[in-house]
């Protein structure tokens, strides 16, 4: 199923946050948008989720979800959002009860997930005694337990150390690898971005533009940091958001 953004525009009362936004997540592909802070990614987002409906324009999901689909779009937050007194497990099988999954398929689905996200050995831990990391794989075990159409990551990895960060960065890629997965990724790295991202959407400052899309055609597995072409895409990015950004900060300070 693909998620295609036609002409989005919003405004808060008299701020206008997004004007005639229009892009293409296409199925199996991840589509990451960066911008300078205040520019309206996050509320694109949530708009993309429905939690917020825009002003002008259409969102549409175009094509069937993928088989046994429970929630065709899922949020992955950077806050993780567990329940702390609910394990590894627990906090999985939460997303299936609330579709009345439990027993043996509900068994093979959490089993699942927890493999693929390498927590199978962490079934009966409390959010509390994970690392930052580990709390964060469990918040995509439970997006992958509805087997979305398309997952919203909003900055899922910016509440991580550098270290954790590259780690999770490969574990995305790994299961992208295995089975392809849609997502609109949110994102203020821009590393990230074009360690992850099929498409990069760059909005302009408040209120948010399309600026450019940058499209890398190489394999997310044949990406690797310090990669000669990555780091002159990653230049070219900020050079096409160094001049919003130092806008967007000022008109923040003024504000």
């Amino acid at each position: 199923m693909d998620l295609s953004l036609n002409g989005v525009s919003h405004s808060y009362g008299n701020v206008e946050v997004l004007r005639d936004i229009t892009l293409n997540v296409p199925s199996g592909q991840i589509v990451c948008i960066v911008g300078p802070s205040g520019c309206g990614k996050s509320t694109l987002l949530r708009m993309a989720g429905g939690l917020e409906r825009p002003d002008q324009g259409e969102i549409l999901q175009v094509g069937e979800p993928p088989e046994d689909c429970l929630n065709p779009l899922t949020f992955i937050f950077q806050d993780f959002a567990l329940l702390p007194w609910r394990t590894v497990d627990g906090n999985v099988r939460l997303v299936l009860e609330d579709h009345g999954i439990r027993g043996e398929r509900g068994e093979a689905i959490v089993a699942d997930v927890l493999a693929r996200t390498n927590l199978g050995d962490f079934r009966t831990a409390l959010p509390k005694q994970l690392s930052g990391g580990m709390k964060q794989r469990v918040a995509i075990a439970r997006a992958l337990a509805v087997r979305p159409a398309v997952m919203l990551m909003d900055e899922p990895l910016s509440a991580l150390d550098a270290q954790t960060r590259e780690l999770l960065i490969d574990d995305l890629v790994s299961l992208w690898a295995r089975e392809p997965f849609t997502a609109l990724y949110v994102t203020h790295n821009l590393s990230e971005a074009v360690r992850l991202g099929h498409k990069i959407v760059v909005l302009s400052r408040r209120p948010g533009e399309v600026r450019e899309i940058v499209e890398i055609d190489r394999p997310l597995t044949e990406r690797s940091l310090g990669d000669a072409d990555l780091d002159a895409r990653q230049k070219h990015l900020w050079e096409v958001m160094r001049s919003e950004a130092r806008a967007a900060d000022e008109e923040l300070v003024h504000d």
